[in-house]
């Protein structure tokens, strides 16, 4: 059976820094669900433990109490809205989440290609090459770190926050099938969730391919390829975000070929 778009597990509200949309409410998000037939939801504002050193100055305001002030969050029938975060990993390879808050969320979203905070998560300087060792040894340190991978999701795979002002798909390319496979093969072991949400809808309303994009196609498919689960995570920060997200996951299914076999199966216990 063809995978069903039913579940977006990373949106934003105006809580997360990077947003502060008046528009985009724990309200607007659980109604976005309601208008998509969605039946998981997941909040994913950006949080660093304030009991873990390392935060940067930008992530220490964004603590416990402060995504907190989203709860409770809106329900209906039918959707189960939850409680997560997206965290992040500092260049020294700390992860903003662990021990009581890990078990605290329902879902904990780790992004190892934040490669544009220049000074936390990476130099700054570094080329394509360095890059995309980097790329390598933060994956490998987000599968040796002790967190509940049950309920955590690997967010932007392909992005071009690892190469801002770049073409980030030399970073990609750099990377050989052989590591992807060892790195895609351990997740897969440990369970977590690869997601799904690069852009697969170009700006003039036609869907990128395997022929001219096949640099970031290639890490899907080789994840499928060992196993992996994936999920959809909009990482909506806008109301405008939320109206695209079905059509590009729609898109995504059919370019990689997915079906319900390869959900990630999500649970918060």
């Amino acid at each position: 059976m063809r995978y069903v778009f039913d579940h977006d597990l990373h949106i934003h509200s105006w809580i997360s820094d990077c947003s502060r949309d008046p528009e985009q409410t724990p309200e607007a998000i659980l109604q976005y669900a309601v208008d998509n037939g969605l039946k998981k939801i997941c909040l994913t504002d950006h949080y660093w433990d304030e009991h873990i050193p390392g935060a940067s100055g930008w992530y220490q305001m964004q603590n416990t109490s402060w995504i907190e002030r989203a709860k409770p969050l809106p329900q209906a029938d039918g959707i189960e809205f939850l409680f997560g975060a997206e965290t992040d990993m500092a260049a020294d390879g700390t992860i903003g989440v662990g021990g009581a808050s890990a078990e605290a969320l329902d879902f904990i979203i780790v992004p190892t290609t934040h490669l544009h905070m220049n000074g936390f998560t990476c130099r700054g300087d570094e080329d394509a090459k360095e890059r995309a060792e980097l790329y390598v040894s933060r994956f490998d340190t987000l599968l040796a770190a002790d967190l509940p991978f049950h309920k955590v999701g690997i967010a932007h795979l392909t992005c071009s926050l690892m190469y801002p002002k770049h073409d980030y798909t030399g970073v990609l390319d750099r990377v050989t099938d052989a590591e992807f496979r060892r790195l895609f093969t351990r997740s897969a072991e440990l369970g977590l969730g690869i997601e799904l949400n690069f852009p697969a809808i170009r700006a003039d309303g036609s869907a990128i391919s395997w022929e001219t994009d096949a640099a970031v196609l290639r890490p899907y498919a080789l994840a499928k390829e060992c196993g992996c689960k994936f999920y959809f995570g909009s990482d909506a920060h806008h109301p405008a975000g939320l109206a695209a997200e079905k059509k590009n996951a729609e898109t995504i299914i059919d370019l990689l070929g997915l079906d319900e076999s390869d959900k990630f199966a999500f649970a918060k216990a």
